[in-house]
């Protein structure tokens, strides 16, 4: 069981672009979907007309998020609603409509929660397919509404509609929830290993696949090419589509990619965005997810996970929390084989 490191003394100033992007072809391992992306709910635009809501208020739930994005669960793995009815006798200003289950409707907003409220990166992992939808959701509008106050084409201020799906200013420009296309690439060499790498801004011993946003006039499988080129130095081939998950920290959509690099070819991180990057063999990674602490949800914590050795040199290492996809993709490499 090894960790393959290189040390390349200085990296090129400038590479070309691939003259054509890779082909597409299968990434030889399947991976589950992603944390995030289990939503259940009915999220239909149709759910968001102003008479229907008005008649279905009074048996509305409602979720309370704080200003920190922390809410609180119903034991250990539901989230804490209350009656709409009990809060408002309508819709407050700042409520959004997040969808509806088993034909009730599930509502939001900001509010006081309890100290021993948490997040979308603690519960995510433990919450049902259909909780853990509108906690995703929840966190990515409510986020959008607190940074969205002014028009952005003329600047008046606006305010929510459409049940907090849309914001109008006076001006009647209507503007939408963003989202940022980001591809994450998991970059193998078609045997038995892969690339991690760490950002230098991540506590130590973090090390994830490799990321990057989608630029104006690019494409997904450009975006991948360019990214793992610019991060590692290393073009790549076979370009795979493995699956998307929401990541509202504050409003990405993450693709996951897999793609293949020659074996043992020289990683030369790009100074400034990645610390270091190592090509791992799968018994290296089999033994980072097996040594890890269970009861770390969040998995960001104190390395512990012993990656291998390599010239006497042991390496230390955390990978990815349960709500990532990226941790998606590793065990599903992972358990190929």
């Amino acid at each position: 069981m090894t960790a393959r490191i290189n040390h390349p003394p200085v990296r090129p100033e400038h590479q070309p672009a691939p003259a054509t992007l890779p082909i597409a072809a299968s990434a030889g391992f399947v991976m589950q979907t992603p944390t995030l992306s289990r939503g259940t709910a009915d999220r239909s635009e149709d759910l968001r007309a102003p008479d229907r809501i008005e008649r279905e208020w009074s048996r509305a739930r409602l979720l309370i998020m704080d200003q920190a994005g922390q809410v609180q669960l119903s034991g250990a793995t539901t989230l804490l609603t209350v009656p709409a009815i009990s809060v408002a006798a309508e819709p407050p200003a700042g409520a959004v409509l997040l969808g509806a289950v088993d034909g009730v409707d599930q509502w939001a907003m900001r509010g006081e929660v309890a100290e021993n409220g948490g997040g979308l990166r603690q519960f995510g992992s433990v919450l049902s397919d259909t909780d853990a939808g509108l906690l995703t959701t929840a966190t990515a509008l409510l986020t959008w509404h607190a940074a969205a106050p002014f028009c952005p084409r003329c600047g008046e201020p606006n305010t929510a509609t459409a049940a907090g799906w849309s914001r109008l200013c006076p001006n009647g420009h209507e503007d939408f929830p963003r989202t940022d296309p980001a591809v994450i690439v998991l970059v193998h060499d078609g045997a038995d290993s892969m690339v991690l790498a760490r950002q230098p801004v991540w506590p130590k011993g973090r090390v994830s696949v490799l990321a990057g946003f989608v630029e104006a006039g690019e494409s997904l499988e450009g975006t991948v090419a360019r990214e793992v080129l610019e991060e590692v130095g290393v073009r790549v081939t076979d370009i795979s589509y493995l699956g998307s998950q929401p990541w509202p920290f504050p409003r990405s959509l993450m693709l996951g990619f897999a793609a293949r690099a020659e074996p043992g070819a020289t990683l030369v991180p790009r100074a400034g965005e990645i610390e270091e990057a190592h090509w791992y063999d799968r018994a290296a990674v089999r033994q980072m997810i097996a040594a890890e602490d269970p009861a770390d949800a969040d998995n960001w914590a104190t390395p512990t996970a012993v990656a291998g050795e390599t010239d006497g040199s042991s390496f230390q290492v955390v990978l990815p929390g349960p709500v990532s996809i990226a941790r998606r993709m590793i065990e599903g490499w992972a358990s190929a084989g």
